[in-house]
């Protein structure tokens, strides 16, 4: 019944966290929002509802454990299978300049995390830190959107499934879908993950790096996946790179503000480390603009399995 809980409230997270960025998109194109800007606050904040949900849930649970195991092991999926997986498919490369400059925001959110981590409690003014990070690639995303000129609305509600000219009834249905469906979902998701780990004498914080991470890191899958067999593989890397911006900045730094996370001594010993080399891993991928080949996919999943093996 534990197993039910946490599948059924991933699956309610990510149909409401849908739910809301479609009826938050669709609001935002009836009231003639520049798309630039639904792109880099709607959506990018909409997408990230589930972990956002679930982790400021645990906080306020006193599950730190799941709240920084959720973040930590979605970063690392998001590397390894979530670009492993579509490397199989077709080579992924992104570089350029906009791909530098998110990876070089990445590389120092990161090493940002790493060392608030390290102070074993992760409290209010540290969230706040985190938070003005996020603000700050918000900014720049703004900024570089709007130097490239407009696009058109028709391509982001192509993109995000969306019908610009949608009821008014059905776009407050899909807002209120989202609003009451994602705290229910980090509910019963953070009631089956503890009870599970109860059950396998394992720690909250291993089910939080693993069955929890994987799950909400399912629809970066299947979006990176999309867009692999499109050949947008520059969509691909970048959708990586923002959510685990996004990950360590907007999501922790909102849960902290909830409430202190105290750091697991694993996540310090093992966890910390491997998402760090799991960010720094792209670093000739996007900067030298070498392609993520199928071989190379293969070692992702094949670091990604041990990863999980070590884990439990």
């Amino acid at each position: 019944m534990d197993l039910v809980y946490l599948i059924f409230g991933l699956a309610l997270l990510v149909g409401a966290g849908d739910a809301l960025v479609r009826g938050a998109v669709a609001l935002s194109l009836r009231f003639s929002i520049p798309p630039i800007i639904i792109s880099a606050t709607v959506v990018a904040f909409g997408t990230s509802a589930p972990e956002l949900l679930i982790s400021i849930e645990a906080a306020l649970k006193g599950a730190a454990g799941i709240a920084l195991g959720n973040v930590v092991g979605s970063n690392i999926a998001n590397v390894l299978l979530v670009l492993g997986v579509p490397a199989l498919i077709v080579p992924l490369a992104g570089c350029g300049t906009d791909a530098h400059r998110n990876m070089i925001f990445m590389l120092g959110a990161t090493v940002l995390f790493a060392a608030l981590v390290l102070t074993g409690t992760i409290v209010w003014w540290m969230g706040i830190i985190l938070l003005l990070v996020t603000a700050a690639m918000v900014w720049d995303s703004l900024r570089i959107g709007l130097s490239k000129g407009e696009p058109d609305p028709e391509d982001l509600a192509e993109i995000e499934d969306v019908d610009p000219n949608m009821p008014g009834w059905k776009r407050g249905a899909l807002l209120l879908a989202g609003v009451i469906g994602l705290p229910l979902g980090a509910d019963l998701l953070i009631h089956g993950a503890r009870s599970i780990a109860l059950e396998m004498g394992v720690s909250e914080t291993v089910i939080g790096l693993t069955l929890v991470a994987i799950g909400t890191s399912l629809p970066e899958l299947a979006t990176t996946i999309m867009a692999a067999i499109r050949r947008q593989t520059d969509v691909a890397i970048g959708n990586v790179i923002g959510s685990n911006i996004f990950n360590i900045t907007a999501i922790i730094g909102a849960a902290a503000l909830f409430a202190p996370l105290p750091v697991p001594a694993e996540i310090v010993a093992r966890d910390l480390w491997v998402m760090i080399a799991a960010s720094a891993i792209l670093i000739p991928f996007v900067f030298l603009c070498r392609p993520i080949g199928r071989v190379t996919g293969g070692v992702f999943l094949a670091a990604y399995v041990l990863y999980l093996f070590l884990a439990f």
